[in-house]
């Protein structure tokens, strides 16, 4: 009897042994393929993750480019100095006279000191860009208070005011130059030349 008992306790041993094996086993098994799972799935967060941090970052350079933009963005010393035929010191920023938004001044050995960037006078080059939805508005303020002169082969339009500046519309820009030499009226031929070098950039 007790060699009976023992035997069959041995019997259930191996039998519990073998189950709780199997259900190892089993759970052995599944472990990894919930862990792929989630391994993908946690790759797949990290991808996008990843690819929404260059999104914003791409967004936000493009909104820092567009407030650096100023009318000194789209010209350069060089540029200026071979319109008006002379060195000219770098470009410094002042209040447009006509037209909304910003100036950007060149000087010429002549002009008078201290140089006032809000206020046009000879031996300067002055260069304005007003860019966005009211660019149109400020193009057309100006043409009606002078006598436009049409001019072709820049931007979409352009005028010459009959006395002092350049003008041209192109796209959602307006550009307004005025080339001054020192003791002779401003040029227009001066100014287009600048335009030509300025309107590709805008």
């Amino acid at each position: 009897m007790k060699r009976l008992v023992t035997v069959a306790l041995a019997a259930l041993f191996v039998f519990g042994t073998i189950a709780v094996g199997s259900g190892v086993s089993a759970r052995t098994i599944q472990v990894p393929m919930r862990s792929s799972v989630q391994a993908s799935s946690a790759a797949h967060a990290i991808t996008v993750g990843h690819k929404k941090k260059k999104a914003k970052k791409h967004k936000k350079a493009k909104v820092a480019n567009t407030a650096n933009f100023n009318s000194c963005s789209v010209v350069t010393q060089a540029e200026s100095a071979s319109a008006i035929g002379e060195s000219l010191t770098p470009g410094v920023i002042g209040n447009a006279t006509v037209e909304g938004g910003l100036a950007c001044v060149f000087y010429g050995p002549s002009a008078l000191t201290p140089h006032t960037p809000n206020v046009a006078q000879a031996d300067t080059v002055r260069v304005v860009v007003v860019k966005g939805s009211g660019a149109l508005t400020w193009y057309n303020d100006y043409k009606s208070k002078v006598s436009p002169q049409p001019i072709t082969g820049y931007g979409d339009q352009a005028y010459y005011d009959g006395y002092a500046s350049l003008s041209v519309l192109k796209g959602d820009y307006y550009l307004r130059i005025a080339v001054a030499p020192a003791g002779a009226p401003p040029s227009l031929s001066d100014e287009e030349q600048l335009a030509t070098a300025i309107l590709p950039k805008l």
